[in-house]
């Protein structure tokens, strides 16, 4: 006679719950190792991505002065051999003070003013034969006058098909202007407070801009 007993039947079960749980267990450890690994990673690719993203704004920024600081002296220049001269008004404008509005400076910063909230900063210099000449012969070049802060002086260049026979015509001259600005980015450096302390992140450092253009101007 054979006698059957439910021990056997109560270990396998209690082995069965045991491995279950144990397999649970696991699976819990391995997503609380998983949130752990994706929080250092985001750590410390964070100020990575910060410096990546606020480099875009400044460079983006930088480009569109860049062109804004390009333009200005152009106009300038170009305003000082044309300005407002007809065949009856040959008068050319005056090359500053900035306050006067049909100066050559004045149009010079307030071309600026469409990329920079303040342009009084820079330096303009504009070199005109209003200011009337320097040198002989084909050395000849217009004189400047500086406008705005700063100490930078430049020295126009004579035309090269100016005749070097003082009475020989026509007679050929540079008009020139000058901008100088000292751009500061708009995001500064700052610092990312971290756990093991504040991590210093400079996205981008202050540039010194300067464009000229030369135009030539007939006497």
């Amino acid at each position: 006679m054979m006698v059957f007993t439910e021990a056997p039947r109560a270990r396998a079960k209690e082995l069965m719950l045991g491995a279950r749980i144990m397999v649970r267990m696991r699976s819990l450890r391995s997503r609380f190792s998983d949130r752990g690994q994706s929080l250092i990673e985001t750590a410390l690719m964070l100020p990575i991505l910060l410096l990546i993203a606020f480099n875009a704004i400044n460079f983006g920024y930088f480009f569109f002065v860049a062109v804004n600081l390009a333009g200005a002296p152009r106009a300038g220049v170009q305003y000082s051999i044309v300005g407002s001269a007809t065949p009856l008004n040959t008068m050319l404008p005056k090359a500053g003070p900035p306050s006067d509005a049909f100066s050559v400076s004045f149009l010079t910063y307030q071309d600026m003013r469409g990329a920079l909230p303040n342009s009084s900063p820079a330096r303009v210099q504009v070199c005109s034969k209003n200011l009337g000449l320097s040198g002989s012969g084909g050395n000849r070049r217009t004189n400047c006058l500086p406008f705005g802060t700063g100490a930078e002086t430049f020295i126009p260049a004579p035309d090269p098909e100016t005749p070097t026979d003082p009475n020989q015509s026509p007679k050929f001259f540079l008009n020139r202007v000058d901008v100088v600005y000292q751009l500061t980015p708009p995001i500064p450096p700052f610092e990312l407070p971290i756990p093991g302390g504040p991590i210093s992140l400079v996205p981008a450092p202050t540039l010194r801009f300067h464009r000229q253009v030369s135009m030539r101007a007939m006497d």
